[in-house]
C-alpha cells in the first residue's frame, strides 16, 4: 500500500481541526494527517496580533513536518481572510520552496471550491470580532465576491473558539442562508462546524464550504487521492471529486 501523508501547521492554541481532520480521514486507511504546531493566541488587528502570522515560524514548523516526508503541507488556518488572499499565495509557494512539498492553505481551498461551484455570492459564518469580519468581507469584495450575509461570534480569543457548540454555530448558518447566497463558508479551522455540515445542506438546500474540510478536500487532490472517497463531511468532497 502507498502511504500518503497530509501535513497540517496548526495554530498553537487550536483544538478542533486536529480531531475533526482525522475523523474525516478514517475512510482512507492509506492516508493519514500529521500536525505542526507554531504560536498563535489572539485573532485581532493590533500589530501584535499580526505578526503571529509573520512566514518564519510557519516555515520553521513546516520544515519540521517535511522531515517525516509529506506529500502535501497545508496552512489549516484562515488569516488570509483579514490579511489578503496573497499572503496565502506567497506563503504556500515559500513553503514548496523551503520543502519541495506541494502547499495549500485552508482559504485558498476554500475559495476555489466557491469558483469551481460557479458560486457568485458567499454567507459567511465566523467566530471573530466586528473589524476582523469587515476585512475579511472587503477582502472578498475585492476579488469580486460579495458577501452578502454574515454573522459572527464577536470572539477574540482563538482557543475560546471552540467553546461555542453546534447548536450555535447551526443557528448561524440558518440566519445566513435566509439570504440565499450561493454558497456559505464557515471560515475557522478551531470552530465546531464540520460535524452539522452535511445536515445543514440538507436543511438550508446550500452547499457550505467548511474551511477545516476545504483544506483536506484540496490536499488530498493534491496528493493524488479522490477526496469523493470522503464521506459524511458534506458535498464538497462529493461535487468536486478529482
Amino acid at each position: 500500500m502507498t502511504r500518503i501523508r497530509l501535513g497540517m501547521l496548526t495554530p498553537s492554541s487550536n483544538t478542533v481541526l486536529e480531531p475533526a481532520t482525522s475523523r474525516m480521514l478514517l475512510g482512507l486507511p492509506e492516508v493519514s494527517a500529521h500536525f505542526g504546531r507554531f504560536r498563535v493566541t489572539q485573532i485581532g488587528l493590533s500589530a501584535e496580533a499580526l505578526r503571529q502570522f509573520d512566514p518564519a515560524p510557519v516555515l520553521d514548523a513546516a520544515r519540521l513536518l517535511a522531515d517525516a516526508h509529506m506529500d502535501v503541507i497545508a496552512w489549516n488556518g484562515t488569516s488570509a481572510g483579514w490579511l489578503g488572499f496573497d499572503s496565502d499565495e506567497r506563503l504556500c509557494a515559500a513553503i514548496t520552496e523551503a520543502t519541495g512539498v506541494p502547499a495549500t492553505s485552508s482559504v485558498l481551498a476554500v475559495n476555489e471550491a466557491f469558483r469551481r461551484l460557479g458560486a457568485r455570492t458567499l454567507g459567511l459564518v465566523s467566530p471573530y470580532t466586528a473589524d476582523v469580519q469587515a476585512r475579511i468581507v472587503a477582502n472578498y469584495a475585492a476579488a469580486a465576491i460579495p458577501v452578502i450575509a454574515e454573522r459572527r461570534l464577536d470572539d477574540p480569543g482563538n482557543y475560546s473558539f471552540a467553546r461555542y457548540e453546534e447548536p450555535e454555530i447551526a443557528a448561524m448558518i440558518r440566519d445566513v442562508a435566509r439570504a440565499r447566497p450561493d454558497a456559505i463558508t464557515t471560515l475557522c479551522t478551531n470552530m465546531r462546524a464540520p460535524g452539522i455540515v452535511a445536515a445543514m445542506e440538507a436543511e438550508t438546500g446550500i452547499p457550505i464550504l467548511d474551511s477545516i474540510a476545504a483544506v483536506v478536500w484540496k490536499s488530498l487532490l493534491l496528493a493524488g487521492v479522490d477526496p469523493s472517497r470522503v464521506h459524511g463531511w458534506g458535498g464538497l468532497f462529493q461535487r468536486l471529486p478529482a
